[in-house]
Parts: C-alpha cells; structure tokens; sequence
C-alpha cells in the first residue's frame, strides 16, 4: 500500500515534535494526519475501543503503539488479539523506540501510530 511522509522529529517525556509542529498530548498518527489529544476510557490501558474510530478511517499494515516514557500504558492481550486477527501487525513499545519504529515503518508501509507521551 506503501507509506507516507511523515517525520516524528523529536520526543522526550509531554512533548513530541512532528513536522515541526509540537504537540503535548498523546497523539495518533494516521498516514499524513495527526489527531492530537488522543485519549483513552481507561487513561492507562488501551482498549480496541479507544483505536475503532481510527481504525475505520485508515486501514493500516501495522500499528504501532507507544506506551510512554516509561512504559506504563499497557495494551491488554485483547487489544492485540484483536489487530492480529484482523491481519494488522502491532508493535508495542517505549514510546521512543515506538517513535523510531514509525519513522522507520512508515517509508514503506501504512502506519497508525498511537502515542502516549508522558508516563
């Protein structure tokens, strides 16, 4: 399908720059959009819920799920379940190795992005 342009610049604990624009609230990066101020029902866990909307707009390879500075957002077993069974690799990490999976992901493949950024 191929992938987009778009350059996570910089991340570091409440703050990441994409395309020079600086965002201080989680994001989600679908292809060459940013919807800034992503959030969760449940602040810390991530529920397929919290992605549907995204996920019918933008039909990723991969998704890649950032899940804070020190790792404290936790994607639940259901969570990945489901993505697998829908054929769409998921990667979860540190959101910045997540931000480095992205930049690198994206030049070839269509990727989602979902990115905590503080804790």
């Amino acid at each position: 399908m191929g992938g987009c342009d778009r350059l996570i610049e910089s991340y570091d604990f409440g703050r990441i720059v994409i395309d020079g624009v600086t965002y201080r609230s989680d994001v989600m990066i679908l292809g060459d959009k940013v919807q800034a101020s992503w959030w969760r029902e449940e602040g810390h866990a991530l529920q397929v819920s919290d992605m549907r909307e995204a996920l019918q707009s933008f039909e990723p390879e991969v998704v890649i799920i950032g899940t804070g500075y020190m790792g404290m957002m936790k994607v639940p077993k259901e969570t990945t379940e489901y993505f697998q069974k829908k054929g769409i690799e998921i990667l979860v990490e540190r959101t910045k190795k997540a931000c480095d999976l992205f930049n690198a992901m994206s030049k070839s493949k269509r990727s989602l992005a979902a990115l905590h950024l503080t804790c």
